[in-house]
């Protein structure tokens, strides 16, 4: 016992310490336990000050003095040598400093004199941890403005410098650098290029500390674009020209992943003449981690090139834009049209003199006699006329494709020229056999308008023709095949899928035509050259093309051919595409149609190559995933004019076995088909997207996640073929990825912009109603907005009682479901077509109130106290029903004073408060979840 009691005495003495060292603490001020525990030998106590500073300063705000006192107190523990002891502090410093600058009156220049140089200071401590805070600190300070200007050049930046010194510390050299690119964009352009761009270029040509050296390049793109374009050019390129070729290759990659940035910064003629010679030598380095990073870097490069007056972006001019944008729409669509014409502008000037003794009134006398005549024998004169209209729709299909067949003549022109003087020779009338004759095209389509023909055209003609006369030294036999009718029938087949599309009809027209002139007999088909050389020609293989020429001259017209492929041929005038992705040119021709001026082609050809499987193997497993990436942006530089350059790449990169790649590029399409327009979109975009949507689901949801951004942009009649599909977006790969089916609901509130009634009524509508009946509460709340949003839509559109068998189905299938979630989700949509106006009162009075008051006596408590929130918060909130007396607004009040007499308490009580009291959201969502 006496043991026991000589403990209790103990405690008692160790209670009674405690107490009044606690009431010790409480009798000193806010000073004096800060002096007491700055004091003390205990690290953690000095910790727990630096930690309790601000505490310490708000109490003593209402002084000056005591605020002045409080921050000397900073500066002695400051120099405190417990390492841990200044990091705490220095995490403070930001807080502290905001609270000096909030109470700056009170507490003037606080922060100039006694904050900054602890953290100047602190730049260059022993201890990794200390500096590391002290240059977070910095940062935050310059980035929330809390250092004046002349503290940043008179107090900051010298520090800096001093540090960057040779002689000084590596590691410490090597974060001041880093700290002096980063606070470049937060003190502005005059700073950076007085104070610290002469220093930053000689950290570039530190040539005993490469970590030196690999910060300037990783920041390099940020110096750049602070310090513009001209000191950008003289100063700071020729210091990356250094980094780029360093022997480190991780400086190398460092230049590579900000190439971009540099690019910014400088003009075009030195990012066209210098830097892409400079990033090709990247994407060949020896390194495979700089490779790496230079194909990243491609595309975001490449768009560093566009040009936007160039650049096409618009989109159907003539659909839902103001006059204004029509206007510059037409003036962006005129100058890409003149930048493809300049292409042939200095051909054009070199043939100008060879084509003035073309006699025009001659030509169009022989045209028209050709046209009158189909089974008169023309003579050698007529011949050489039709030949030299065969020309000149050969020199005018593109800009493009009339460079690479002018070669194919230059090439070739012993054999056509001889073909032609042997086959005006050998010209005489046989007859054709019936079978051979005979062609459903000939006798089932509808005639083409006459048109007038061009002067130039003519020019152009006599020009090639002349040329190839001049070239004539060897005669070649008239027996070599032609294009086989099958081949020919095949490509028709191929392209009828796409007949809507003009530029396509133009080329199954010009198909159609080198049909019928594979179908004549050699002989007989001298007389029909206007026009079938040309589309079969536009077609036909380079080798089928010399072989076709010597036969030009026997070839019969049939009614109305002359006119026809004349019409089919302008069609192609303005079309770039068609003719360089047939599948029939050679490699040689594949490669001329990649072709462009927009950017150096190096750096295109080396883009193009980022999907090459050896690619994958050499350079970066996920280097398709970039080159998808950014190929809406590569689009948008080169512009839809050389969008032939880059669709077989996105086919490609389309039909990809990573998932990833097909991925990115399903989010992305809506951003492409708007860079393309209407007609490519509908050629090359629509397959692509129609693929898409049964990929994964993980490619799928980029399709769905801009389903109405991409579908607004087709035409009317292709975007209803959509409405069939969009029942499979209910079945997902796996059933619990309900944010699938939440996007969709997302998309079809949407999209109920861009069809009609009945499209809405007859497809839209039993989607909307299966997602309604969802097993996850967040997407049948999304439904419910969906299916007002529909009432509102159809009780808009004019004689229409679509409204009324909707709100009719909506009782039936929903107010009548045996399943008491079934009729809670209706007074939802009822709740909701309320609040959101989709519906006047008065119709909802009719439709919908009747069948809603009836759920009053429903035997699921949940059902009723959610038609008690209904009534009481949201409809006798409605005007109708407060200005208004009528027979609903009795019915109203009825049923409600039901419900307040109701068994149920929670039924009760919602019938009972007022609307104010409580968020109808709030309980409604609440309600859901804890019912379902």
């Amino acid at each position: 016992m006496a043991d026991l009691s000589l403990l209790q005495e103990d405690l008692q003495e160790e209670i009674d310490g405690s107490l009044d060292f606690v009431s010790q603490d409480e009798m000193l001020t806010p000073l004096g336990r800060l002096d007491k525990y700055a004091a003390s030998e205990n690290i953690f106590n000095r910790q727990m000050v630096a930690r309790s500073l601000l505490d310490t300063l708000k109490e003593v705000s209402d002084d000056e003095r005591d605020c002045i006192a409080v921050l000397e107190r900073i500066s002695r523990l400051a120099d405190d040598s417990e390492p841990t002891v200044r990091a705490e502090l220095m995490e403070q410093v930001p807080h502290i400093a905001m609270f000096c600058q909030e109470n700056r009156p009170s507490i003037p220049y606080a922060f100039s004199k006694y904050l900054l140089p602890i953290v100047v200071r602190y730049l260059a401590d022993q201890n990794n941890q200390v500096r590391k805070t002290s240059q977070a600190a910095l940062l935050v300070l310059l980035e929330q403005e809390l250092i004046e200007r002349y503290d940043v050049e008179t107090k900051v930046c010298p520090v800096l410098i001093d540090l960057t010194a040779p002689d000084s510390n590596d590691d410490v050299k090597t974060e001041a650098v880093a700290i002096m690119c980063k606070m470049a964009s937060m003190v502005g352009k005059d700073i950076t290029e007085r104070l610290v761009l002469p220093r930053f270029c000689e950290m570039c040509c530190d040539c005993r500390m490469f970590h030196v050296r690999k910060v300037c390049a990783a920041n390099f793109g940020d110096i750049c674009s602070v310090v513009g374009q001209q000191a950008t050019e003289e100063m700071l390129l020729p210091r990356f020209f250094q980094l780029c070729s360093d022997n480190v290759w991780g400086v190398r990659k460092a230049c590579a992943e900000c190439f971009m940035a540099v690019s910014c910064a400088t003009s075009q003629e030195v990012r066209r003449t210098k830097l892409s010679t400079l990033f090709i030598n990247l994407i060949s380095d020896p390194s495979r981690w700089v490779r790496q990073a230079a194909f990243q870097s491609l595309g975001p490069f490449i768009s560093t090139f566009a040009n936007p007056s160039s650049s096409g972006q618009y989109f159907k001019e003539e659909d839902g834009k103001s006059p204004e944008d029509c206007g510059s729409a037409q003036e962006n669509s005129e100058q890409v049209r003149t930048t493809e014409d300049v292409r042939t502008e200095d051909e054009r000037n070199r043939t100008e003199d060879l084509s003035s003794h073309v006699d025009n009134d001659d030509f169009a006398t022989k045209l028209e006699n050709a046209m009158e005549d189909q089974n008169t024998v023309s003579n050698n004169s007529q011949r050489e006329s039709d030949f030299q209209t065969e020309s000149s729709f050969h020199c005018t299909l593109s800009s493009e494709s009339c460079g690479e067949m002018a070669d194919e003549n230059e090439r070739g022109s012993h054999c056509c020229t001889a073909g032609l003087q042997e086959a005006g020779l050998n010209s005489q009338e046989t007859s054709l056999s019936e079978q051979e004759l005979y062609n459903s095209f000939h006798f089932w389509r509808t005639p083409l308008p006459e048109i007038d023909i061009d002067l130039e055209l003519q020019q152009t003609s006599e020009i090639i023709l002349d040329r190839e006369i001049q070239e004539l030294t060897m005669p070649v036999s008239s027996n070599i095949p032609m294009a086989t009718r099958k081949e020919l029938e095949e490509m028709i087949e191929n392209l009828e899928p796409h007949i809507d599309d003009p530029d396509v009809k133009a080329q199954v027209e010009v198909l159609s035509a080198a049909l019928r002139a594979s179908s004549l007999d050699p002989q007989e088909e001298t007389m029909a050259s206007v026009g079938k050389g040309t589309d079969s020609q536009t077609e036909l293989t380079i080798d089928d093309q010399q072989n076709f020429k010597p036969i030009l001259g026997d070839i019969v017209p049939l009614i109305g051919d002359t006119v026809e492929n004349m019409d089919s041929t302008i069609h192609f005038i303005h079309n770039d595409s068609d003719l360089s992705t047939n599948s029939s040119f050679s490699p040689e021709e594949e490669r001329k149609s990649k072709v462009q001026d927009v950017v150096p082609q190096a750096l295109l050809d080396q883009y193009l190559s980022m999907t090459d499987p050896s690619r994958a193997q050499t350079v970066d497993t996920e280097i398709a995933k970039h080159c998808a990436y950014s190929l809406p942006g590569v689009a948008l530089t080169l512009g839809r004019q050389n969008w032939h350059c880059l669709k077989d790449t996105y086919e490609t990169l389309a039909s990809d076995m990573q998932w990833k790649v097909r991925r990115t590029l399903a989010f992305s399409i809506h951003e492409l088909a708007v860079i393309l327009g209407d007609q490519l979109t509908a050629g090359d975009l629509v397959p692509v997207f129609n693929g898409f949507l049964k990929d994964l689901d993980e490619v799928r949801i980029g399709v769905l996640k801009h389903l109405h951004d991409f579908l607004k942009l087709l035409h009317v009649d292709k975007r209803r073929e959509y409405l069939y599909q969009l029942q499979e977006f209910l079945v997902t790969d796996n059933s619990r990825n309900w944010r699938f089916r939440a996007e969709l609901a997302e998309q079809l509130i949407l999209l109920l912009d861009l069809y009609s009634a009945r499209d809405i009524y007859d497809y839209l509508r039993p989607i909307a109603f299966s997602l309604c009946a969802d097993k996850v509460s967040s997407v049948r709340w999304i439904s419910y907005k969906l299916v007002s949003e529909m009432v509102k839509k159809l009780y808009m559109a004019s004689t229409s009682t679509f409204v009324v068998d909707l709100m009719n189905e909506l009782v039936e299938k929903f107010c009548r479901c045996s399943k008491w979630s079934g009729r809670q989700t209706f007074v939802f949509i009822c709740q909701t077509i309320s609040e959101d106006d989709c519906l006047p009162m008065d119709q909802f009075a009719v439709h919908l109130l009747p069948h809603l008051l009836h759920l009053a006596s429903d035997r699921v408590p949940n059902v009723r106290v959610l038609l008690a929130k209904t009534l009481k918060q949201t409809l006798l909130e409605k005007e109708y029903f407060l200005n208004s007396a009528n027979s609903h607004q009795e019915a109203v009040e009825q049923t409600i004073m039901v419900l307040q007499m109701d068994d149920d308490s929670d039924v009760k009580y919602f019938a009972s408060i007022h609307p104010a009291s409580t968020k109808i959201a709030d309980d409604a969502m609440s309600t859901a979840s804890s019912t379902y």
